[in-house]
């Protein structure tokens, strides 16, 4: 292997006889092709279950197939034709499904968002894509995006997926899914789409957290990678229940779909609201999320703990320390780390994992089953989790009661997976190795020469899953894609030296202390929320002294805690807010290789940070500007600045 941190995915015995055991899905050029095939495969089976909506519909695999057709017939009627763009701007649920491939095996493309974006937004999409159509959640929608000018007189239909027509009508044709679906009945199906898999799909949108959101255009070639290659890391059985959570317009859950239903899964669209129940009524074989749902379902855990009889709870966390230590041992002896073991410690970590092995079995066989059904519904085979860093201590909890947690790691740019965690190369902590055919580098960031492996640097990645540029944006383009085809992007990380990919933070986000020191805030922030004081936690400091925190407590456990401390409670009293900054600090300075100046020079309670304020993405991932914005008072009080 070359010296210089650049890992070329190589096949592994494992990885072939992964991809041996999945479906051929080399000969389709497009993903309108997969639809045919799996009627005739699965036909009967069920694929899609909507229990929430105002309609909740099913549809069988044949059932599927046939509405995309009609869907397909009905675009082609109203004049969608290869090569249009049509807007997609709705949530969750099987018409979603159906529009978007419709609109595929028509030829064309959609441009998609959720409805919950800001109209400004959503009109700003609909203009820069050029779209000729456009698919609404409901009638509500396209009030709220009050449609004039250019944009609207471009649009030769609206489409309603949910609800009735408009009381006050557009100047364009506006359907309901009823009226669609008849209309697609009575149409010709259109001639497949020509062009080949380099051919737009579809066009995703970056969250826009800082100027406009950049479009990003993915091919047919693009998606259809992650569909014949993700099988390296989950192997799903036909008939296998997934439940979904996360928003289908986005890239990580929407690939994720495509693959899942290639296999023949049984897929159920659930809400972060209904998702406690989904997963007991469901009792999914697979569940993809991001590290806040993981960090939730840890959350309740420790809550339903806390209520318990002093005596279970003892029985319980004396249990859970045992099979976190038998898995770390393990870990150790099978070379399963981020840091390279002698000989002799792994051989020393192998004799202790052995020594607990019977008490840790024994919680295995009594104890871990009975917290995997409350939890998940008792059938999950693999959880993976994307869309940001897994905390250390989430990521351990769950392979304590025997839930195999699998990371992924990629960006909307590019498709998105570029890196997975195997069920035989798990290393807690990494984003896991590269996909079949990418190729990963680290560079200085500054001269953007490569480093050897083990330093940490600027992560680039190149392979058939990376978008060719941004839509209609090549400055953009070129500050992220070079002559050669890598994609910069953003993250900081380094790799190890069988190739395994360790994400450090993003370089955007670094902290630059008046001191010079870069503080990586994302690893502390982990740290921190390990806290049972902590809900969640942003860092700040960028040209101040010292680190500062903005922290959302968990209300019962911070009343316990400033009641065994004497303190006032609640109310941000100042000896309680020093209190928890030194709760704070013991955890960051119990942190392997932590430094001086990664320490909190003082903490400050805020809101919560979520969708419905504006200060999460749709994925849970921390908007730090909007963050910074609400709370900048608060900042400057951190720093005697008020």
């Amino acid at each position: 292997m070359n010296a210089r941190a650049e890992i070329h995915w190589s096949a592994s015995a494992q990885d072939r006889r992964a991809l041996l055991r999945r479906r051929d899905w080399s000969w389709l050029q497009g993903l309108e092709g997969l639809w045919p095939e799996l009627e005739r495969l699965y036909g009967p089976q069920m694929a899609l279950d909507a229990p929430h909506g105002r309609h909740p519909e099913t549809l069988r695999f044949d059932e599927l197939r046939q509405a995309i057709d009609r869907a397909a017939a009905a675009f082609a009627d109203l004049g969608v034709a290869c090569g249009d763009v049509v807007a997609l701007f709705a949530e969750n649920g099987p018409r979603w499904l159906v529009a978007d491939q419709g609109l595929m095996r028509a030829g064309a493309a959609d441009a998609v968002r959720g409805s919950a974006a800001p109209a400004e937004e959503l009109r700003y999409i609909l203009e820069d894509a050029g779209a000729v159509g456009l698919v609404l959640e409901s009638a509500a929608l396209l009030e709220r995006l009050a449609l004039d000018g250019p944009a609207l007189e471009r649009l030769r239909f609206v489409l309603l997926l949910e609800g009735e027509a408009p009381t006050n009508p557009v100047a364009v044709p506006c359907l309901t899914w009823a009226a669609f679906l008849a209309r697609g009945a009575s149409s010709p199906l259109p001639p497949s789409p020509t062009g080949g898999p380099g051919r737009l799909a579809t066009l995703l949108y970056t969250s826009g957290t800082t100027g406009q959101p950049k479009g990003v255009p993915l091919s047919h070639a693009n998606l259809l990678h992650q569909l014949r290659t993700l099988g390296v890391a989950v192997s799903p059985s036909p008939g296998d229940h997934v439940l979904s959570v996360l928003p289908i317009w986005h890239a990580y859950e929407r690939t994720a779909e495509y693959f899942l239903l290639s296999c023949g899964c049984r897929q159920t669209y659930t809400t972060l609201k209904q998702l406690r129940a989904d997963l007991q009524k469901v009792r999914p074989q697979y569940l993809i999320s991001v590290p806040r749902l993981w960090e939730a379902l840890l959350s309740g855990f420790e809550d339903a703990l806390a209520a318990m009889p002093a005596s279970r709870q003892r029985l319980l966390g004396r249990a859970l320390a045992v099979s976190r230590a038998f898995h770390r041992r393990q870990r150790v002896a099978l070379d399963l780390t981020l840091q390279q073991e002698s000989p002799a410690t792994r051989l020393v970590a192998a004799a202790g994992a052995l020594l607990i092995w019977p008490l840790h079995a024994t919680a295995g066989a009594l104890l871990w089953p009975k917290v995997r059904g409350q939890l998940m519904g008792g059938r999950l085979r693999t959880a993976i989790s994307g869309g940001g860093a897994l905390a250390i201590h989430v990521d351990g909890f769950f392979e304590a009661v025997g839930i195999e947690l699998l990371v992924g790691y990629g960006l909307t740019e590019t498709s998105p997976v570029l890196a997975c965690r195997r069920p035989w190369s798990n290393r807690r902590g990494s984003a896991g190795l590269p996909l079949p055919d990418t190729s990963l580098k680290v560079v200085d960031p500054a001269s953007r020469t490569p480093l050897p492996v083990g330093e940490r640097g600027l992560v680039l990645a190149k392979g058939p899953q990376v978008m060719a540029g941004y839509h209609n944006k090549p400055e953009a383009t070129a500050k992220v894609l070079d002559g050669e085809g890598w994609f910069d992007t953003g993250d900081l990380g380094l790799l190890l030296a069988d190739g395994t990919l360790v994400l450090t933070g993003r370089a955007k986000d670094t902290i630059v202390l008046s001191s010079g020191e870069n503080i990586e805030p994302g690893p502390l922030e982990e740290a921190l929320v390990a806290s049972p004081l902590v809900e969640q936690v942003m860092l700040v400091g960028q040209d101040r002294k010292q680190l500062g925190a903005l922290v959302v407590p968990k209300a019962e456990t911070l009343e316990a805690f400033a009641a065994a401390a004497n303190l006032p409670y609640p109310g941000a009293d100042p000896a309680l807010l020093r209190a928890l900054c030194r709760e704070c600090n013991r955890l960051l300075a119990a942190r392997p290789g932590s430094r001086p100046d990664e320490r909190l020079g003082a903490v400050t309670l805020v809101e919560p940070f979520s969708i419905d304020n504006g200060l999460l993405t749709q994925t849970l991932k921390q908007r730090r500007d909007r963050i910074a914005e609400r709370d900048r008072a608060a900042i400057a009080a951190l720093y005697g600045e008020a």
